[in-house]
């Protein structure tokens, strides 16, 4: 956002300060300075003066030597200008002074050129008369001035004044850096309510007046309003016997200030209200409109369009366009369309003011291609309200500068509209926040500067709705400190009480999955969530599978990476057939990462993210490995009881009898197994690789840290070995269940210690032996005790066909 000194003392009059004071008081109170620009930085003693004799050069033909009188004498001038004529009035460099640069466009000179007395051809000349570009100027920015030749100043100018005040050159363009919250900044008034509430000065805003005449703006044009939620208002105000001219030259000077170059009194106006107000306007001819009626709607899919600049764009139905009762006239927020232009024989002229949806316009404006002006204002959200103002002070210009005849009244469509906000006040908070002690009068005071008003009987700040930045107490400190000055703030030391920190629980479960991957050999390593839809094949997932049900990426980096992942496989084998192609061996991965589950309803429902624990290996170790690793990390998250395997896991990318699901209390908490050799094909991986994946949010849900103490066993352990003949197909799982069950209340542990298949046992059999332990904790045990559960747990295992082996 740029604009003047000169434009903000408008409003705020009594403001006195260098540009550099300035730029560092708005700095520090929040509006943020990115740098400034003097104007004249490179001119000087440049006056308007009067052309009063021309003569010929007695010794050349091109030059001619004028005596011009500056008002406080008559100097001599040698120049080779074919413009000027005994009494023009133009500006004249005098000796000792600078002009910006050459007479070419473009050709400034950093501190300027310095202006000396010299001879031309033999005769004097005392100073030098200026075109618009030895000023820094351009024909576009002053397009009264020659093409080439010396500027050429009205009759009712001065002699002797000062030429760079003329072109209102005695000024500095500051560029201002506003946030996006801070919409109302973007306006000439904005900056200058903060300027006067920074300098503490008062805030002169411009008073806008009744207009219009005795006429109803609805005999002239009807709006509809289609779409409420993109037009939330649409101000509309008609003005008729439009008479185009060029602007005043408050207003031209106050527009090129800001680097608008002026056109017309008519353009010129809704120009100025843009920056004046922050709020764009568009005018149409309103002869051109059919059926003198306004519709705002959304585009037809695949509509063509011709903007003012002469483009054909295609739309979407995405696209806000503003048309008449048959045709497209304009992109709403954007720009309008060459089949409603105002031309020089315009009658009637449509002021539109309205406000549209930010995000729909910056979509929209990125969609075709197109980004202007008034774009880059609606994609901050601006405030409804501010419409009425913007469209009202336009038709009092329009008076003023004698454009046209303003319509009475106003179309004004506007369903919501937009209420104050209130934030209670609480002195004390705020002090607390800021480390102050400032009274609440001072803060009051300061709210009142920036047009926030104090409730006393609610104690609440009543925040107008173009401030849509203050929202809560801790905005309302801001605020405070802003303007009370943060250097005033005194330096403190932070005050609270020193609390014990620790990890939340799901983190703490985590930080224990990875130690005990860690501790058991495995690196951790990270994983793509982008994945290729192609990893279902080389997993062979079949068609069909809930896993193929897959997040899509809207905007893919490219193919291999447009879906989000449903299984964590996939990067854990790429990362161990990376290491096995670069010949490493026995390497062992962990990744913990998430796998991303489409919710029923993806339209309005974000997918489900959960946390797995990836487990991959190749080289030294096996499935019992893995296995353990499993049982390691549950005992150290507190899962006490007994976790199960299930052969039947029925996974495609896993070897067919080697692999299990793991179960918990009845719920399958994750897999595990050798990766399936086709799979290994796939992945280029040379030797058994095995993986083990757990559902972390499985685990979390059921581990605690909660550890409960046991004394030291007082009395004698009674041990008992069993030695079996078992079925090969009967898992050693359900004999430890068998054990479990049956044991007893003075079972303490069992363990595996030998498994046998050989010529002593019997085709289809294999041999086990369990090391069955009991103790009570109150007594020594008796034989018949021990006995009587040993009983039990023999009597049970002969009934699944388990023989004692003899």
């Amino acid at each position: 956002m740029n604009t003047s000194l000169s434009w903000i003392k408008a409003y705020v009059p009594d403001l006195d300060v260098t540009a550099q004071e300035y730029t560092d008081a708005m700095t520090l109170s929040g509006t943020k300075v990115e740098g400034y620009e003097v104007l004249d930085a490179d001119l000087d003693k440049i006056v308007i003066a009067q052309i009063k004799e021309i003569e010929k050069h007695p010794d050349a033909d091109k030059l001619v030597v004028c005596q011009v009188d500056i008002g406080s004498e008559v100097i001599q001038i040698v120049t080779g200008a074919k413009n000027v004529k005994v009494g023009d009035k133009v500006p004249v460099v005098l000796v000792g002074g600078r002009v910006a640069g050459g007479h070419e466009p473009g050709q400034r000179v950093e501190g300027g050129l310095k202006i000396s007395k010299g001879k031309l051809r033999g005769v004097e000349s005392f100073g030098m008369m200026c075109s618009i570009e030895e000023l820094g100027g351009t024909t576009e920015m002053y397009p009264e001035a020659p093409t080439d030749g010396i500027y050429i100043f009205p009759e009712d100018v001065k002699i002797g004044e000062s030429a760079i005040a003329y072109f209102g050159l005695d000024d500095a363009v500051f560029e201002f850096e506003v946030t996006s919250n801070r919409v109302d900044c973007y306006s000439i008034i904005g900056l200058a309510r903060e300027t006067a509430a920074t300098f503490r000065l008062p805030f002169v805003p411009p008073a806008v007046t009744a207009t219009g005449n005795n006429e109803d703006v609805n005999d002239y044009v009807k709006v509809t309003v289609k779409d409420e939620e993109l037009c939330p208002r649409y101000c509309a105000r008609v003005v008729k016997d439009i008479k185009i001219a060029p602007s005043p030259e408050w207003l031209r000077r106050r527009l090129i200030s800001v680097g608008i170059r002026p056109i017309n009194n008519l353009v010129d106006i809704t120009n100025y209200i843009m920056e004046e107000y922050g709020q764009p306007m568009h005018a149409f001819d309103l002869d051109h409109v059919a059926g003198k009626e306004i519709i705002v709607k959304r585009a037809a899919a695949g509509e063509k369009f011709v903007t003012l600049d002469g483009q054909e764009r295609t739309l979407d139905d995405s696209v806000l366009m503003i048309c008449d009762g048959e045709k497209s006239v304009g992109i709403a927020g954007i720009m309008g369309g060459e089949n409603s232009m105002i031309t020089d024989e315009v009658k009637t002229v449509l002021f539109e003011a309205a406000c549209f949806d930010g995000t729909n316009i910056r979509k929209s404006s990125k969609k075709i291609g197109l980004r202007t002006d008034a774009s880059t204002k609606f994609e901050k959200g601006l405030d409804p309200n501010n419409a009425k103002a913007a469209i009202d002070r336009a038709c009092q210009l329009v008076e003023e500068l004698g454009v046209g005849t303003v319509i009475g009244g106003m179309v004004d469509a506007y369903k919501n509209p937009w209420k104050e906000k209130r934030v209670p006040f609480d002195q004390a908070k705020i002090n607390s926040i800021l480390g102050t002690d400032i009274s609440a009068t001072e803060m009051i005071k300061i709210f009142e500067s920036v047009d926030l008003t104090y409730d006393e009987d609610t104690k609440e700040v009543v925040v107008p709705t173009w401030r849509q930045d203050v929202e809560r107490l801790a905005d309302l400190a801001e605020e405070v400190a802003r303007f009370y000055g943060y250097d005033k703030i005194p330096t403190t030391l932070p005050k609270g009480e020193a609390t014990t920190g620790k990890l939340p629980f799901k983190l703490r479960v985590e930080e224990v999955a990875k130690d005990v991957s860690e501790f058991s050999g495995f690196s951790q390593g990270m994983c793509y969530s982008f994945e290729s839809p192609k990893v279902f094949d080389k997993l062979m997932v079949p068609a069909g599978d809930s896993l193929r049900q897959v997040v899509e990426i809207t905007n893919p980096l490219g193919e291999d990476y447009s879906v989000m992942r449903t299984i964590s496989l996939n990067g854990i084998l790429t990362s161990l057939a990376t290491n096995y192609n670069k010949r490493n061996k026995d390497v062992r991965l962990y990744e913990l990462g998430n796998i991303y589950l489409p919710s029923a309803n993806p339209d309005k429902e974000l997918p489900e993210e959960r946390m797995q624990l990836t487990l991959g290996m190749y080289g030294a170790g096996d499935f019992f490995d893995m296995k353990g690793v499993i049982e390691e990390l549950l005992e150290k998250v507190g899962m006490k009881g007994k976790e199960e395997y299930d052969p039947a896991a029925g996974k495609p990318f896993l070897h067919p009898g080697r692999q299990a699901n793991v179960v918990y209390d009845g719920v399958v908490i994750g897999y595990l197994g050798e990766v399936h050799p086709q799979v290994l094909d796939n992945y280029n991986i040379g030797e058994k690789a095995y993986v083990a994946v757990l559902d972390m949010p499985e685990i979390v849900s059921r581990a605690t840290f909660d550890r409960k103490y046991e004394g030291i066993a007082k009395f004698p352990a009674m041990t008992r070995d069993i030695s079996m003949v078992v079925p090969r197909d009967i898992l050693v799982g359900e004999i430890e269940k068998i054990i479990a069950k049956k044991g007893g209340q003075y079972l303490e542990s069992y363990r595996l210690f030998d498994l046998y298949e050989g010529a002593q046992i019997k085709d289809g059999f294999k041999s086990v032996a369990y090391s069955v332990v009991f103790r009570a904790k109150d007594k020594t045990l008796e034989e018949k005790e021990v006995a009587a559960a040993m009983t039990q747990i023999l009597t049970a295992l002969e009934e699944r066909g388990i023989e004692l082996r003899k």
